[in-house]
């Protein structure tokens, strides 16, 4: 990347538990970041409460105020999620609820990564399809190739260590990266 500044990419987690194969993911996404780019965590859906329109009447929760400037303020967004029920979790989608109630929704136009992961041999596919179904709405410009659905995650990801053991996938990631930072750099 050629960038003067570093392209400013922030990533939401899907999942709740420490210890899950998406979050081993997500913590190594700057490691796996191509030379300059920067990555940087979002707070935690777990701090945002069930989307209630009389609890927005009475004004956005600072969570999801924090996580929608920060939003606004990256160059693209990665969303890692697990796949519950043939779908995304519940806390996720909540979360992108309530992003998609703010004022100049932040995720409008922005470029997003999906990463998924599961013990399953399709690796999270059916999520990936209802979380493209929902950046629709929320206007969000999602990369298309490479796509990433990390099957089979225990022989790939180690959560009591945090790493990604199989070099396949962190080449995939920083494959999945650099197409994301140029992305990024089209549209900007």
């Amino acid at each position: 990347m050629s960038q003067a500044q570093p392209l400013k990419f922030v990533s939401l987690l899907g999942s709740l538990r420490a210890g899950s194969f998406n979050a081993v993911v997500a913590r190594n996404l700057g490691l796996l970041a191509p030379e300059g780019v920067e990555v940087n965590a979002l707070g935690s859906v777990r701090d945002i409460p069930h989307y209630d329109e009389d609890l927005q009447a009475q004004g956005f929760p600072e969570a999801v105020l924090e996580m929608g400037k920060a939003i606004a303020a990256a160059d693209g967004v990665i969303i890692v999620t697990p796949e519950y029920n043939y779908s995304v979790p519940g806390a996720l989608k909540n979360a992108l609820d309530w992003l998609s109630r703010l004022p100049d929704t932040p995720v409008a136009g922005k470029p997003v990564a999906i990463v998924t992961a599961s013990p399953g041999a399709i690796g999270g596919a059916r999520a990936q399809y209802h979380l493209r179904q929902i950046l629709v709405f929320l206007d969000g410009r999602v990369l298309n190739k490479p796509e990433i659905m990390v099957g089979q995650a225990p022989s790939r990801l180690d959560p009591e260590t945090g790493s990604i053991t199989d070099a396949d996938t962190r080449s995939l990631i920083t494959a999945q990266l650099s197409a994301l930072a140029e992305m990024a750099i089209r549209q900007g």
